[in-house]
């Protein structure tokens, strides 16, 4: 009975501490989270630069876990099961709705900023011409939680006056090769993904571009975040923060197309925001709940 009480005792404690946002002591690992935008070993592959870098500047271990969808990372971060996270926008707006996420740096690129691009494609031979054709079509997208493979890319198709469901059929695929490569395949009539992908799964000859062409380009949006758990010490969030800002390895840096990574804010992302609310009003339920 005293064994079950005092379970009792410290698990009231534990809660009362992650409650109030209280800071833990220096972990003995640092556990990164990063999205499946491709296969996990894809990602663990082109990311182990930087796990390496990080090892050595903090001296300790350090551990990349690749979640199984883009939430189950996203809530990883939000539980304390990861320590910093590599969040898109739209996973990033949607976690921080229900913890105190806190995003610390972004990368940066030679001649465009802190922004990316998403892309739309078709096959090669298609005959759609505009975002408009594609109406009464079947448009592949990547994880449903993903900025440049699912959400700016309804967004470009409403602003051509196209609302999923109604004007087309959205089709999840969950990862942004999967979706270059149905589009490749003749599965779908379209298919929303990152740029940056699109052109590294054809510079790496995983695309023959042969087969697909770019429909449209979107506006630019805020590049990805890395972004702190709730509670993590604050001396060595400070550690990790500034691990980040000075990263010089270009093969550390690569992955990201980066030339830098710089300090990241939450109002970073409010351009993001207001397509999703966008969306959102023409497509009520289209925005998960808090």
């Amino acid at each position: 009975m005293r064994k079950f009480l005092s379970g009792i005792a410290m698990s009231a404690l534990i809660a009362t501490g992650a409650s109030t946002g209280q800071a833990e002591e220096r972990p003995d690992k640092l556990t990164i989270g990063l999205l499946p935008g491709e296969s996990a070993p894809t990602v663990m592959r082109i990311n182990e630069p930087l796990r390496a870098y990080l090892q050595t500047r903090l001296g300790l271990p350090v551990e990349i876990v690749v979640g199984a969808n883009y939430a189950a990372t996203g809530e990883a971060l939000r539980f304390g099961r990861l320590d910093i996270a590599y969040l898109g926008p739209v996973t990033y707006i949607l976690q921080s709705r229900r913890a105190k996420l806190e995003p610390f740096a972004r990368p940066t690129h030679a001649d465009v900023g802190p922004t990316f691009q998403a892309v739309v494609i078709v096959p090669a031979d298609s005959s759609t011409q505009t975002l408009a054709d594609l109406k009464g079509k079947e448009v592949a997208f990547g994880d449903p939680a993903s900025t440049s493979g699912t959400w700016v890319p309804r967004y470009m198709l409403l602003e051509a006056g196209l609302v999923s469901g109604r004007d087309y059929t959205l089709r999840v695929l969950g990862a942004h090769d999967a979706v270059a490569m149905a589009v490749a395949n003749r599965k779908a009539d379209a298919g929303g993904l990152s740029m940056p992908i699109y052109n590294r799964l054809i510079r790496e000859q995983k695309l023959d571009p042969a087969t697909v062409r770019v429909l449209a380009d979107s506006p630019p949006i805020p590049e990805y975040m890395w972004t702190f758990r709730e509670g993590l010490e604050p001396a060595f969030k400070e550690e990790i923060r500034q691990a980040f800002l000075d990263v010089t390895d270009p093969a550390a840096l690569q992955v990201f197309r980066a030339v830098a990574f710089i300090p990241a804010v939450d109002s970073d992302v409010d351009r993001v925001r207001l397509w999703i609310e966008a969306i959102g009003k023409s497509a009520p339920g289209a925005v998960p709940e808090p």
